[in-house]
């Protein structure tokens, strides 16, 4: 039996090299550029529903968004939409959900729920907000839910 010091096998040595990466050529190969997050950078789900709240909201419009790397997404005012959202770091809640100046509508309860769900900057999203009818939903400033 003959015995080595200092030096390894042929298979191990392949071996070896598979693991660190290391081609034929003795250069280390870089490992493929693995996310950050398991989810994409930005990537939501927008909808306007009537009814109550968003469980029992019949849904009756929903675009995409996403404003990572850029605005896209079937939303009909992406750009705009990213950019108030960028404003406020994609806080659904700090959104200006009031009405614009002089606008007037009805009183009447006829419930519309507007939802967000997916990723903001890595971070999970889910909001929801209830207006007393299309009217208000409608003379709000954002761009986010005018689709």
């Amino acid at each position: 039996m003959r015995k080595t010091t200092g030096a390894i096998g042929l298979g191990a040595a392949v071996a070896l090299s598979a693991a660190l990466g290391i081609g034929a050529s003795g250069t280390a190969n870089a490992a493929p550029a693995q996310p950050d997050s398991l989810y994409p950078a930005s990537a939501m789900v927008l909808t306007v529903g009537y009814g109550a709240d968003a469980a029992t909201a019949d849904v009756q419009r929903a675009v995409t968004l996403s404003c990572q790397p850029t605005a896209s997404g079937t939303h009909p005012a992406a750009a705009k939409a990213c950019a108030e959202l960028r404003t406020v770091d994609g806080a659904f809640n700090s959104l200006a959900l009031s009405a614009e100046p002089g606008r007037i509508c009805t009183k009447e309860w006829r419930p519309v729920t507007v939802t967000a769900t997916g990723v903001w900057d890595g971070r999970r999203v889910s909001y929801e907000h209830t207006f007393a009818n299309n009217c208000q939903r409608d003379a709000v400033t954002t761009q986010v839910f005018g689709f």
